[in-house]
């Protein structure tokens, strides 16, 4: 499983991919923080899919709230990284402000993403997200081939 694959992963999968809960998925969908780039809620009983790049933000956006990062801050870094890295995350790190400054750090180059500020960093290296995202997708294939492979 690649990046660049046009797999979808459904809801459930990209929450023990990603450790957030269905109903923060959910919420953060209806709210438009992330929202499945493959097939969207289309009512009531539908199933979303969502890409690789939804569930690294989605991975991204948990390890910044585990970090202390507010959802506001939080929607705020993902909205600068949307417009500003694309999809150059494994090569990034977010330093967050107090005052609300987002940079990125993308192969010792810092970018300013919103308005400058002072206070203390919180720094976010998003490589280390980015490779457990992609061993925990790689055991999960591995593991749906060998229970493919042992109900032959």
């Amino acid at each position: 499983m690649t990046e660049n694959s046009t797999f979808g992963f459904s809801g459930p999968t990209v929450c023990r991919l990603s450790g957030v809960t269905y109903r923060q998925l959910d919420y953060w969908a209806r709210t438009g923080l992330v929202t499945p780039s493959i097939t969207p809620a289309t009512g009531s009983g539908s199933k979303r899919s969502y890409s690789y790049g939804d569930v690294l933000e989605v991975k991204v956006i948990k390890s910044l709230l585990t970090s202390g990062v507010s959802l506001n801050r939080a929607r705020q870094a993902v909205e600068c990284l949307r417009r500003s890295l694309g999809s150059d995350l494994a090569a990034s790190s977010l330093v967050l402000s107090d005052a609300g400054s987002v940079l990125a750090q993308n192969d010792g180059e810092l970018v300013d993403l919103l308005r400058g500020g002072q206070g203390v960093f919180n720094i976010i290296p998003l490589a280390n997200v980015v490779a457990e995202l992609r061993t925990m997708i790689g055991e999960s294939d591995l593991a749906k081939s060998e229970k493919g492979a042992a109900t032959a």
